[in-house]
C-alpha cells in the first residue's frame, strides 16, 4: 500500500486536468465522509439491535428496507444535498430523485446516482455489501432539472465507483483515467491508494450466476453457463464457479480476478432485476475503463441510455473476451 490518501490523489489529479475547478474533488471528499459513516455502521452492525434488520417498510422496487438500507440512503442525502455540488440526487431507494432547489443556494452542477447499500439481503449473515455511484454534469438550461439531466446516456458519465464494505473497506473509482482502488485504515480513518491502474484480466478464470435460478432461464443462457463448465484446456475451461449475491462483491472480484458476471433475464423477469441507471452504468463505465465490458446480452451497456429512472436491464459483466463470447451465444 503507498503513502498517497484518496484526498491528495484527487487533489493531485485536479492538478493536471485542465479548467479544473476543484469541485469534482470536492464532491468526492463529501462522498469519502458518508462512506466513513456508512462503514462504522456497516461494522457495528452486529453489536446494536438499533441498526441491524428491518424497517417494516417496503420501497419503491417492492423489496423489505432494512435498517442500513435506510441508514446509508439516508446519509448520503443528506451529505450530499448539502455539499452545494449537486442538483439532483437518483436513488435506488427513491420512486423520484430528490432535487436540491437553486433559492437554497446549495445547488450545484452534478446529478448523483446511487445503489446506497447493494447487497442488503447479507447484512445480517456478515457478508460483503457496498454502495455503487454514478456523477453526471447537468446539461439542460436554466435551473430546473429536468429528464435529460436524469436520463442520461452511460457514456456521459464523470465518474463513477463503489465502496465496498467487506474484510476490508475499499473505494474504487474512475473519471475515465483508469481505475483507482484506495483501502480505509480505521485507525486514522483515511483511504490509502492500494489498487492502483487496475485492469481486468482479458478472459476468466470464473463465472458468476445465480445458478438457483436455472429453471426460469431460456435455452441459450442455460447453454451459455454449460459451456463454462466444459473442459478445454486452449480457453482454460472449466471456469469455477463463483457467487456471493452482491452485486459490488462479485464485481469486484471480477475485476481482479477475471471471468464474467451474469444476472440475466428470464421468464419471471424479462428484464433483469438490476437498475441501469444505480447498478449497471456506473459499473459499465469501471470495467470498460479497467479494459472489459458490460453488455445487456445483445450490446454494450456504456453505449445505452435509460428510459426511466428505475428501469431494471439484464447484465453481463467482467473480462471482455467472455462478455463477447456470452453475447455471440445469447444472440
Amino acid at each position: 500500500m503507498s503513502g498517497i490518501t484518496l484526498v491528495q490523489y484527487l487533489r493531485a489529479q485536479e492538478n493536471i486536468t485542465p479548467g479544473a475547478t476543484g469541485e469534482f474533488s470536492s464532491l468526492m471528499n463529501e462522498v469519502l465522509v458518508a462512506a466513513k459513516l456508512v462503514s462504522r455502521e456497516v461494522n457495528r452492525a452486529g453489536i446494536g439491535e438499533d441498526i441491524i434488520g428491518l424497517t417494516g417498510e417496503v420501497n419503491v422496487q417492492g423489496e423489505e428496507v432494512q435498517k442500513l438500507d435506510h441508514y446509508a440512503n439516508e446519509t448520503f442525502i443528506k451529505i450530499l444535498s448539502q455539499s452545494g455540488k449537486v442538483c439532483a440526487i437518483g436513488s435506488e431507494e427513491n420512486e423520484t430523485a430528490v432535487l436540491v432547489p437553486k433559492e437554497q443556494q446549495t445547488s450545484g452542477k452534478y446529478v448523483f446516482m446511487m445503489d446506497p447499500l447493494d447487497g442488503s439481503s447479507n447484512i445480517d449473515v456478515n457478508v460483503g455489501i457496498g454502495t455503487i455511484f454514478a456523477v453526471y454534469k447537468k446539461i439542460s438550461s436554466g435551473d430546473t432539472v429536468t429528464d435529460e439531466d436524469l436520463l442520461q446516456k452511460a457514456d456521459r458519465q464523470v465518474g463513477a465507483g463503489y465502496i465496498l464494505y467487506g474484510s476490508s473497506t475499499m473505494f474504487v473509482y474512475t473519471t475515465g483515467n483508469g481505475v483507482h482502488g484506495f483501502t480505509l485504515d480505521p485507525a486514522i480513518g483515511e483511504f490509502y491508494l492500494s489498487h492502483p491502474d487496475l485492469k481486468i484480466p482479458s478472459r476468466g478464470p470464473y463465472y458468476s450466476i445465480n445458478e438457483g435460478s436455472v429453471s426460469l432461464w431460456n435455452d441459450k443462457q442455460k447453454s451459455l453457463v454449460q459451456y463454462f463448465k466444459e473442459t478445454d484446456e486452449e480457453t482454460g475451461r472449466p471456469y469455477r464457479l463463483r457467487y456471493i449475491g452482491t452485486l459490488v462483491s462479485d464485481f469486484h472480484r471480477t475485476l481482479l480476478k477475471g471471468g464474467i458476471f451474469m444476472y440475466p433475464g428470464d421468464c419471471k423477469n424479462p428484464n433483469g432485476k438490476l437498475r441501469f441507471a444505480f447498478e449497471a452504468a456506473p459499473l459499465a463505465f469501471i470495467v470498460e475503463q479497467a479494459g472489459g465490458k458490460a453488455s445487456d446480452g445483445k450490446s454494450n451497456i456504456y453505449t445505452q441510455s435509460p428510459t426511466e429512472l428505475h428501469q431494471r436491464i439484464p447484465l453481463f459483466i467482467g473480462s471482455k473476451e467472455d462478455v463477447e463470447l456470452a453475447e455471440s451465444k445469447l444472440r
